[in-house]
C-alpha cells in the first residue's frame, strides 16, 4: 500500500538554510531600512538580536537536583492568624508544598500580613507538620523581626527536630533599609544582631538558610535585571562576610545565605536572569576559595506587573513568569494571586495561584529537564551579558564599601531611578504594553471579589538616624489606573463617564483602523469612546455629535480623507460644542491648519498617551 507521504521529499532533500539566505529575505522585507531596526535593547542597554546561532561548548547551569520539582509556595498573609491557618491547611491539602509566612511590615507584605507575635505564630502554624518536608519561608521586616524567634520557639516548644524543619528565615536588614530609606543603626551595629540571630538559630539545630539577598526590592522599585542581580550579590556577600567574621567557617556559612528574585512576564530575560545569578554566585564562591554549590533561589512573580484593572490578565502574566523561573531552575516559587493589587485574595484567587504551578509541574512536566535553555544562543548570550554587566555594578558597590555603604551613597538608587523613569516613559507612550490597563481596556468589567480584612498596625520603624534614598515598590499600571478611578468617580457622581465621540469620516475602510486605535487610547484613561458610522456631510456629523452627549470628539480616518475633510469637520464639531477635538494620526505639515480649525491635539502610536489623557481630564475639570 502506498502512503500519502511517500512522494514527499525527505529532510535531506531540502537545501540547507544559511544565515545569508535569511538575511536576503529579511532585507527584502526591510526595503532599505537598516537591519539594526530589528535589534532590541533591554533597559540595561543589552542588545537582543533577532537571530542567534546555537551556542557551543556550554554546560547546563546547575540548579535544582535533576528532575526535582520546585517548592510550590503559597502566601499566608491574612491578618487574622486563625483564618491564615485555615488557608494554610487548605493550601497544603490541595497541592502546595510550601508556605510563605508573610508578616506585617515585610517588604512583600503588600499591605497585609500576620501579626509578629508568639500567639499569632502559634495560631497560624496550628496542626501544620513543619517536620514533614514542607518548605517554610519567613517574610519579615524590621518591625516584625521577632517573628523569626517566635517560629523557632514554636518548633522547640512542640518537640520538633529543628533539623527536620525546612525553614528559610529571611533575615535581611539591607533590603529593609533599601525600601524604607533609613536605618536606626549603622552597619557595624546591625552586624552583631544579624550574626547573633543566625548563630543562635544554628545552635538550636536549624539548618537554614537564614539570610537572604532580596532582589525583589530592586525589581519592585522599577529597576533592571542587572541592578537586581548586582544588589543580590552585594547583599549576599555582605552577609557571607558578617557570618564568617562571627567565627563561622566559610564552608558552613556558604549554606546560610540564599537569594530571592522577581520573575516577570519577559520570559527570556527572566530565564537569563535566574541562570546568571547561579553563575555569578559560583564566581563569588570560587573567589572565596569555596567549591561552588547551587545557590538556593526563591522566586516571586512580580509585584510591579500586576494590574487592578482586568486582573484576570494577571493570571497569564504569572503563568509566563512561573514558566520562566521554573525552567531556569528556581528552587521555590510563590505566585502572587491575580487580585493582590486590589486587596486580600479570596479562595478562588488563591486556588488559581496554587494551580498555576501544579499544572506546569504535573501536566506540563517542566521540572523533568534540567536547564533546557542550555545551548540556546539567545538565552546563553543574554545570560553572559547579564553576568558581565551585573559583576561590574557589584564591583562598584564593593568599591563604595559594600552594600550598606553603597545604599548610603546612592549607588543603586540613582541607577534604579533612571531605569524607572525610562519604564514610566515607555508605559506612558504605550511602548511597553499593559494589557487591560494601557491597552485593550474594558470599561464594563465586573467588580472583582477580595476579602475584607483589617491590616495589622505596627509601630513606626525606629529613629531615622541614617537616611538614604528609598526604593519604594511601584506598580507600572498605577498612572492609568488613577485615570480610570476618576472615570469611576464620575460614573458614580453623575451617572455617566467622560466620553469622546469618534467622528469617523468616509467609509469603514478609511476610518476603522484609526477608530479602533482611538477607542483603546481614550478608554485606557476611562474616557468612553462612542462609535459612529462614517460621515461625509458636515451637518450630519454635527447632529450626531450633539445627539451623543459627549464633550470630546476625535476625528478618525485616512490621511487622504483628512486632507479633504478634516478641517471642515473640526470646525463643525467646534461649532456644535465640542470642548476638545482630537485627530487620530500624525498631523505632519498640516498641524498648523488643523489647530487653526479647532483641533486640540493628536493621538498616535508612540505619542505620550498618559500626558494627553491627563491633560484631557484637567481641561474637562476646568470647563
Amino acid at each position: 500500500m502506498t502512503s500519502v507521504t511517500d512522494d514527499l521529499p525527505l529532510a535531506a532533500d531540502f537545501p540547507k538554510a544559511t544565515v545569508e539566505d535569511w538575511r536576503k529575505l529579511v532585507d527584502g522585507v526591510l526595503k532599505g531600512a537598516p537591519f539594526e531596526k530589528l535589534v532590541g535593547k533591554t533597559y540595561d542597554g543589552l542588545k537582543i538580536e533577532p537571530l542567534y546561532p546555537r551556542a557551543k561548548g556550554v554546560a547546563p547551569v546547575s540548579g535544582r537536583p535533576a528532575a526535582a520539582p520546585w517548592q510550590i509556595m503559597q502566601r499566608i498573609d491574612h491578618p487574622d492568624a486563625a483564618l491564615a491557618n485555615t488557608q494554610a491547611l487548605q493550601d497544603l491539602e490541595n497541592g502546595a508544598t510550601g508556605l510563605a509566612l508573610v508578616f506585617a511590615g515585610a517588604n512583600g507584605a503588600r499591605g497585609f500580613g500576620l501579626e509578629p507575635s508568639a500567639d499569632a505564630v502559634a495560631k497560624a502554624l496550628k496542626d501544620i507538620h513543619l517536620d514533614a518536608g514542607i518548605g517554610i519561608e519567613l517574610e519579615i521586616g524590621p518591625q516584625s523581626r521577632m517573628a523569626a524567634i517566635h517560629v523557632a520557639e514554636y518548633v522547640k516548644s512542640n518537640g520538633l527536630d529543628p533539623a527536620a524543619c525546612n525553614i528559610r528565615f529571611g533575615l535581611d536588614p539591607l533590603a529593609a533599609g533599601a525600601v524604607w530609606g533609613h536605618s536606626p543603626y549603622t552597619w557595624d551595629e546591625i552586624v552583631p544582631a544579624v550574626t547573633g540571630g543566625i548563630k543562635g538559630l544554628a545552635a538550636l539545630g536549624f539548618k537554614g538558610p537564614f539570610a537572604s539577598g532580596d532582589g525583589r526590592v530592586i525589581h519592585d522599585a522599577g529597576g533592571s535585571e542587572v541592578q537586581e542581580l548586582a544588589f543580590v550579590l552585594a547583599c549576599g556577600v555582605a552577609y557571607l562576610r558578617t557570618i564568617e567574621g562571627a567565627g563561622v567557617p566559610l564552608e558552613q556559612a556558604q549554606g546560610m545565605v540564599y537569594a530571592r528574585l522577581a520573575a516577570d512576564a519577559d520570559q527570556f530575560l527572566t530565564m537569563a536572569k535566574f541562570r546568571a545569578l547561579r553563575q555569578l554566585w559560583a564566581r563569588v564562591e570560587a573567589a572565596c576559595g569555596l567549591t561552588p554549590k547551587p545557590l538556593f533561589i526563591a522566586a516571586d512573580t512580580a509585584w510591579r506587573m500586576l494590574t487592578q484593572r482586568d486582573p484576570y490578565v494577571n493570571m497569564l502574566r504569572a503563568t509566563i513568569a512561573t514558566f520562566a523561573a521554573g525552567l531556569a531552575g528556581a528552587n521555590a516559587i510563590t505566585v502572587l494571586p491575580h487580585t493582590l493589587a486590589l486587596g486580600l485574595p479570596d479562595p478562588f484567587a488563591r486556588r488559581v495561584a496554587r494551580n498555576t504551578q501544579l499544572v506546569l509541574l504535573e501536566e506540563s512536566n517542566l521540572a523533568k529537564v534540567s536547564d533546557p535553555a542550555a545551548g540556546a544562543g539567545g538565552i546563553e548570550t543574554l545570560t553572559a551579558q547579564l553576568c558581565e554587566a551585573a559583576w561590574a555594578l557589584f564591583q562598584e558597590s564593593e568599591k563604595a564599601g559594600g552594600a550598606f555603604a553603597a545604599l548610603q551613597q546612592g549607588v543603586f538608587q540613582s541607577k534604579v531611578a533612571a531605569t524607572r523613569q525610562a519604564r514610566e516613559t515607555n508605559i506612558a507612550k504605550r511602548r511597553d504594553v499593559l494589557t487591560g490597563a494601557s491597552e485593550f481596556p474594558n470599561l464594563h468589567e465586573n467588580e472583582t471579589a477580595v476579602l475584607k480584612a483589617t491590616p495589622i498596625a505596627l509601630a513606626p520603624y525606629g529613629e531615622q538616624k541614617y537616611k538614604f534614598d528609598p526604593l519604594p515598590p511601584i506598580r507600572l499600571a498605577q498612572p492609568f489606573e488613577a485615570l480610570r478611578d476618576k472615570s469611576d468617580d464620575a460614573l458614580k457622581a453623575r451617572g455617566a463617564r467622560p466620553s469622546v465621540f469618534l467622528a469617523n469620516l468616509g467609509t469603514p475602510a478609511d476610518f476603522t483602523a484609526r477608530a479602533t486605535f482611538a477607542k483603546s487610547f481614550f478608554e485606557a484613561g476611562g474616557i468612553q469612546a462612542l462609535d459612529s458610522d462614517g460621515f461625509a456631510d458636515p451637518a450630519a456629523l454635527a447632529a450626531a455629535f450633539k445627539a451623543s452627549g459627549a464633550g470630546l470628539a476625535c476625528l478618525c480616518s485616512s490621511d487622504k480623507v483628512y486632507a479633504e475633510h478634516a478641517e471642515a469637520a473640526a470646525k463643525v464639531l467646534q461649532t456644535a460644542g465640542a470642548r476638545l477635538i482630537y485627530l487620530a494620526g500624525r498631523p505632519a505639515e498640516a498641524e498648523a491648519a488643523l489647530r487653526a480649525a479647532g483641533v486640540t491635539g493628536f493621538v498616535f502610536a508612540g505619542g505620550d498617551a498618559l500626558a494627553t489623557l491627563q491633560d484631557a481630564y484637567l481641561r474637562m475639570e476646568q470647563a
